[in-house]
């Protein structure tokens, strides 16, 4: 093998080359030059138009010819032939970000609630090339949205928060900020981000504790208050290397997570399966045939 692999993309349309030729066999078949006008025209006007050089006599099959090898290679064309790139570098970033949300019924049944959603998904509109994931917790913390790129379906699903979602009653972040740092760790997350949407229940030594162990490990702790904070809010943020916000911050929260990323891009350690197809060139080799249909008649 000299080591070119070939691939078709859409191989079913081979199922025309059949068809093609035998097409192809029925017109070859028949008589060339005049075709059946031999049974359907008088012979002796075809011998006088003949007479006069209004009929071609010729038997060359050239033209057929050049019209079914034009067909053959657009059918083998739209077949998609493609050959595997291995030389194409991918990239993931690893830079993440995990929105970990207190939907307990003192959260959800306030009045700002909403507030707190809209910060929320705006903060998830600002991730970029980041990916996201989602934490939900009131008496025990549960992953509501693996990491992913796909924002769009991470801020619906942050929309459908509510204080059915987690059936045990209380607050306890610590549990969330320890998912936290297992998901981080197995998504290989060297720089990630951990925002925190609480109103304040639950902060104490052991989440304060579970901040501090994120940030040794890389990541940053920020709190979204959803009213004043305290300074339960303030001490969490900063042993967790990170920042306090409000409900009115919305855009401090983005360039938080956009213009002070520290995104970084490594190289995968897999290849990218990447396939060039090859197709459009054979579509520019099919129209050489046609140029058979133009060359010049003897006189």
């Amino acid at each position: 093998m000299s080591g070119l692999d070939v691939t078709l993309l859409r191989p079913l349309w081979l199922l025309a080359l059949p068809v093609l030729a035998a097409a192809g066999w029925w017109l070859m078949s028949r008589r060339g030059g005049l075709g059946d006008w031999h049974r359907a025209a008088d012979p002796a006007l075809l011998q006088a138009m003949a007479a006069l050089g209004r009929v071609d006599q010729s038997a060359s099959r050239l033209p057929l010819i050049a019209c079914l090898a034009t067909v053959a290679l657009c059918v083998v064309a739209l077949a998609g032939p493609s050959v595997e790139r291995r030389d194409t570098l991918s990239y993931r970033n690893l830079d993440g970000v995990l929105f970990l949300v207190d939907a307990s019924t003192s959260m959800t049944e306030d009045a700002r609630w909403p507030q707190m959603q809209t910060m929320g998904r705006f903060g998830i509109a600002s991730l970029g090339t980041r990916p996201g994931g989602l934490i939900v917790f009131a008496g025990d913390a549960y992953v509501s949205s693996d990491m992913t790129l796909d924002h769009l379906q991470l801020g619906q699903t942050f929309s459908l928060i509510d204080a059915e979602m987690v059936p045990d009653p209380g607050s306890r972040p610590e549990r969330a900020l320890g998912m936290a740092a297992r998901m981080l760790e197995e998504a290989e997350v060297i720089a990630g981000d951990v925002i925190l949407l609480t109103d304040g229940a639950g902060l104490g030594p052991a989440s304060l504790q579970e901040a501090a162990a994120l940030s040794v490990a890389g990541a940053r702790v920020s709190l979204i208050a959803l009213g004043t904070p305290d300074a339960a809010f303030g001490t969490h943020a900063g042993a967790g290397g990170g920042r306090v916000f409000t409900l009115d911050q919305t855009d401090d929260l983005a360039e938080w997570l956009q213009d002070d990323a520290r995104t970084r891009l490594e190289a995968q350690d897999y290849p990218l399966l990447f396939w060039k197809d090859m197709g459009r060139y054979l579509l520019i080799l099919a129209l050489l045939p046609l140029l058979f249909l133009f060359r010049r008649q003897d006189a």
